[in-house]
């Protein structure tokens, strides 16, 4: 299914009038059905719904497993997926009805009371990244965004060894670009535990919550970070980087995994 439609404008400059045909980003309403019930309706873009799907539940809670997954059914022209899991959980049963999520700044993650129950779980890890190391990356990540280039309309997030792009998603939902990446690592057997995550949208509460369940150490973003994302990030241990671009970065936490390899502009 095409991700992108054209469509006719009129465009207004500086005293000028013309017809245009420029291209848009579809928004895709896809619906998740577990286990025989409807669970949720996610706008999103029509890419790697499956992924989308399972990443979702992954970071939902309501799969933890492979085991726990088995099997789905994806009908891309009536915009849904089935999935049968193993066992239903307490929360699938709560969240069961139908539910939409919008892709701009709703919900991402279903907030329960997730500040107390990760409180004892600090990531572990010992990554190391140059600062130079991550202003490559994120030249390679802009670069990759063939969506955002052609629409301007999408979020991308991608998944890096420090090293390597391993895997990209874009998405008009950042939480579902997200998403869509923590799927296709999990199903592609990654172990996330000393990876990347880069995004290009805010790294609100809830996209550092989807990284901290998967024990992701680093999220970086050309963005910027909210308050309760980097205290939640303290108290998980886990390094958090905004406004990475232009040769810049700002280092909020855990900035002992950074190696700052320029000049010290204090000596």
């Amino acid at each position: 299914m095409e991700c992108i439609k054209k469509v006719e404008l009129q465009k207004y400059d500086r005293g000028l009038v013309e017809t245009l045909v420029d291209d848009v980003i579809v928004e895709y309403p896809f619906t998740v059905f577990v286990n025989r019930e409807e669970l949720i309706t996610l706008l999103c873009s029509p890419k790697a719904l499956d992924y989308l799907a399972i990443g979702f539940l992954l970071s939902e809670g309501l799969i933890h497993h492979k085991k726990d997954l088995l099997h789905w059914h994806l009908d891309e022209e009536k915009g849904r997926i089935e999935i049968e899991t193993l066992r239903k959980s307490l929360l699938a049963k709560e969240l069961l009805g139908k539910r939409t999520m919008t892709t701009g700044c709703g919900k991402g993650t279903i907030f329960y009371n997730v500040v107390d129950s990760f409180q004892s779980k600090r990531i572990h890890s010992d990554l190391k990244l140059s600062a130079s190391q991550l202003m490559q990356q994120m030249h390679q990540f802009n670069k990759a965004s063939e969506l955002f280039l052609k629409t301007g309309g999408v979020h991308s997030a991608c998944l890096s060894d420090g090293k390597d792009l391993l895997l990209f998603h874009e998405d008009v939902g950042r939480h579902n670009a997200l998403d869509k990446m923590i799927g296709e690592a999990f199903l592609k057997d990654i172990d996330l535990k000393n990876k990347v995550v880069i995004t290009s949208g805010r790294i609100s509460s809830e996209m550092l919550i989807k990284a901290a369940k998967r024990e992701i150490p680093v999220v970086v973003s050309r963005s910027a970070p909210t308050g309760l994302s980097l205290a939640l990030a303290e108290n998980l241990g886990i390094t958090v980087i905004g406004f990475a671009r232009g040769g810049k970065m700002n280092v909020y936490t855990d900035e002992e995994r950074i190696i700052f390899d320029g000049k010290n502009m204090e000596e």
